[in-house]
């Protein structure tokens, strides 16, 4: 198997790519070792200067401390992806939850459905995620998840992006923040 590598906006994390299936749930972000009993999960978390793991449907992306370098890190990590599919399993996460329905009638509806169709994918391909949290006085809170939390461009991405298209669609929205 070839794992592949790519860079993301914050030099903290990178995507690494097997080239199969790696969550059938959804994005998820997973910081701390004791939340999984997933066997590549702990390996990778368990590996000093990893900060945490975020999976979706095709890719893991890791973060890591500051002060570690990615040349030290990143070849354990393809070491124990590639062990791991070695061993046969097809995925990473594969539980799988039931779809909710969406009520695009509400304000809080038309937030989700933007993020989950305009803005998502694109913040997936930096190897991030975006998770809408509430929405109370004009203003929208979302958590930002994998290479996006803690990256220096995220602020700019939130107010220039992500603010700027959900006040174009929904007037009612007058500022994003991320908690």
């Amino acid at each position: 198997m070839f794992v592949q590598i790519q860079t993301t906006p914050n030099p903290n994390s990178l995507k690494f790519i097997p080239g199969k299936k790696v969550s059938l749930i959804g994005p998820i972000e997973i910081t701390e070792i004791s939340k999984t009993n997933n066997e590549l999960i702990r390996n990778i978390l368990s590996i000093d200067g990893v900060k945490g793991i975020f999976l979706s449907d095709d890719f893991i992306s890791v973060n890591k401390e500051d002060s570690f370098n990615w040349e030290d890190l990143k070849h354990i990590i393809i070491s124990f992806i590639n062990d791991y599919f070695a061993q046969g399993n097809e995925n990473v996460i594969s539980k799988m939850i039931e779809e909710k329905n969406l009520d695009t009638s509400t304000v809080e509806g038309q937030i989700i459905k933007i993020l989950e169709t305009k803005i998502r994918p694109a913040v997936a391909r930096d190897g991030g995620d975006i998770k809408f949290k509430e929405f109370k006085d004009g203003i929208v809170r979302v958590e930002l998840q994998g290479a996006c939390s803690g990256c220096p461009s995220a602020a700019l991405t939130l107010k220039q992006g992500v603010q700027n298209l959900l006040c174009h669609y929904i007037p009612e929205v007058r500022e994003v923040e991320a908690i």
